[in-house]
C-alpha cells in the first residue's frame, strides 16, 4: 500500500502551483510597491519645489507692488 495516494499527490501539486502563484504575485507587488515609493518620494521633492518657486514669485510680485505709485483719489475715481 502506497504511502501517498494519487489524489494526495494530485492535491500537493495544486496546492504547489498556488503557492507558487502567490509567490509571484507577492513579488509583483513588492516591486510595485517599490516604484509607487520612488515615484511619490519624486512628486514630493517636486511639489516642495514649485511651492518654493510660487512663494519666491509672490515675492517678486508684492516687491513690484510696492514700487508702484500710489494711485490719486482722481484716478481711483476713474
Amino acid at each position: 500500500m502506497p504511502l501517498y495516494s494519487d489524489e494526495m499527490i494530485s492535491e500537493f501539486h495544486q496546492l504547489s502551483e498556488k503557492i507558487n502563484q502567490l509567490v509571484a504575485l507577492m513579488q509583483t507587488l513588492r516591486r510595485e510597491n517599490a516604484a509607487l515609493r520612488s515615484d511619490a518620494s519624486r512628486l514630493a521633492a517636486e511639489n516642495a519645489e514649485l511651492a518654493q518657486r510660487m512663494q519666491e514669485a509672490h515675492a517678486r510680485v508684492a516687491a513690484l507692488l510696492e514700487k508702484l505709485p500710489a494711485a490719486t483719489q482722481d484716478e481711483e475715481a476713474v
